[in-house]
């Protein structure tokens, strides 16, 4: 038996607006939203479902509301990566664009970039990858 990384849970002020913006960061679309959660999935991911064994579907991003602020550095962070045939630099310019900025979280001279999302969750940008 194996289980199913199902979903992983982001607090958020505002967990429509963080939803968006990571439905725009990873092409991906809102499967359901109301007050209390904006479930992001990737579009393929329905049709995986009939396809594939449960525990080898991939897993959505859950936005729930919450009334702090982030505080402190995450423990657990995205790492995403373009293709080798997408330009870094033009998706990280994308991401600043979206409302991704820069931040330091001590990494020092590195070779990817550290971000983090409209509210405050750091995230990084790899090399290109195959």
């Amino acid at each position: 038996m194996a289980l199913r990384w199902y979903t992983t849970v982001v607090e958020a002020q505002d967990h429509r607006a963080l939803a968006d913006f990571w439905r725009q960061v990873l092409g991906w679309e809102v499967m359901f939203e109301d007050d209390t959660q904006s479930v992001v999935i990737p579009p393929w991911a329905m049709e995986l479902t009939e396809q594939l064994p449960f525990e080898r579907v991939p897993p959505g991003l859950v936005f729930v509301p919450v009334e702090h602020a982030k505080a402190g550095k995450n423990r657990l962070h995205l790492d995403l990566a373009p293709h080798t045939s997408d330009d870094r630099d033009v998706e990280i310019a994308r991401l600043l664009a979206l409302g991704a900025r820069r931040v330091d979280v001590g990494q020092g001279d590195v070779p990817w970039e550290v971000l983090a999302d409209p509210e405050g969750n750091e995230f990084c940008v790899l090399s290109a990858r195959e």
